[in-house]
């Protein structure tokens, strides 16, 4: 019993030695501190990678889809309205030059100009009383051109969907300037004078051009602008009627063709029958001339 005490005492007594060394505690702080700063290192180094990837597949996703353009769902569809803020308050003053109108109507909407007579390719509107107004952007766009003109006054001019743009001339002030964004209705200056047109009076000249080309713009009045087309679509969109057409008139004359072989050949029976029963009459005829040559030589 005493031998094993002996030892159990020993074992205590090398332990609490151990401990009594100055080194011994230091030593273990300093390992428990570097286990823990490994272990902190390591979580943040986890959590840095997890997050670099969370973000490198937002950024995949978010370049997937800004090559894209934003389309508008349900977007509706403006119609064309009156460049004047008060459409009951103007009248048209001079209507758009159509080659297919009449003689009056074309005479009527030509401009007088430097000795020269100009087709009018828009519409001016102006008030009785020669009052100015404001003049609104008749659909929403871009603003291409605001710049003032020597002889047209302010002009403005406004890009719109469907390859469609908006012009507006003889304006006393434009509030817009190029490349701003415009609402339907939004004022965009007031009427004036120009030199163009004097006659006039204070007015705005109003275009509509698609693709480039100048269409009426009273055919297109409260319409929807993708019913603005210009006369060589129109015609493009009627060609696919005209075979049938070619056709029909083609066997009509298939059938008139026979009918007036049978008409001519009756008609060559008739001036046979004719030469035969008459020839007494064209002796008569034939002596006539020479009687009267015989009594102009007498």
């Amino acid at each position: 019993m005493r031998d094993e005490e002996k030892k159990h005492f020993s074992q205590k007594s090398k332990v609490q030695q151990f401990f009594r060394k100055r080194w011994v505690f230091p030593a273990m702080y300093l390992v428990s501190a570097a286990v823990i700063l490994t272990a902190v290192l390591w979580y943040q180094s986890v959590g840095n990678n997890l997050q670099d990837d969370i973000a490198q597949n937002n950024d995949n996703k978010d370049t997937a889809y800004t090559n894209e353009p934003a389309v508008e769902v349900n977007k509706p569809t403006e119609n064309v309205v009156s460049p004047a803020l008060d459409p009951d308050a103007v009248k048209i003053v001079k209507e758009f030059y159509d080659e297919s109108a009449s003689v009056e109507e074309q005479e009527a909407a030509l401009v007088f100009y430097n000795n020269t007579y100009r087709p009018n390719k828009g519409i001016d509107l102006a008030r009785e009383d020669q009052k100015e107004f404001d003049v609104v952007a008749v659909l929403s766009g871009t603003v291409k051109k605001s710049a003032k003109d020597p002889i047209l006054g302010h002009v403005i001019e406004i890009e719109h969907e469907d390859k469609v743009v908006t012009v507006y001339q003889s304006l006393a002030s434009a509030k817009v300037q190029a490349g701003d964004k415009v609402k339907q209705n939004d004022v965009i200056g007031k009427a004036g004078k120009n030199l163009l047109n004097e006659k006039d009076g204070i007015h705005v000249h109003f275009e509509i051009r698609k693709d480039g080309k100048a269409v009426n713009p009273s055919a297109y009045m409260n319409k929807p602008v993708t019913s603005i087309t210009t006369e060589t679509e129109t015609e493009n969109a009627t060609e696919g009627e005209t075979p049938a057409v070619d056709s029909e008139a083609s066997e009509g004359a298939e059938e008139e063709a026979p009918k007036q072989d049978e008409s001519d050949e009756a008609k060559e029976e008739e001036n046979k029958e004719t030469e035969e029963q008459d020839p007494a009459e064209n002796k008569e005829q034939s002596d006539k001339p020479e009687a009267s040559k015989s009594s102009l030589n007498s």
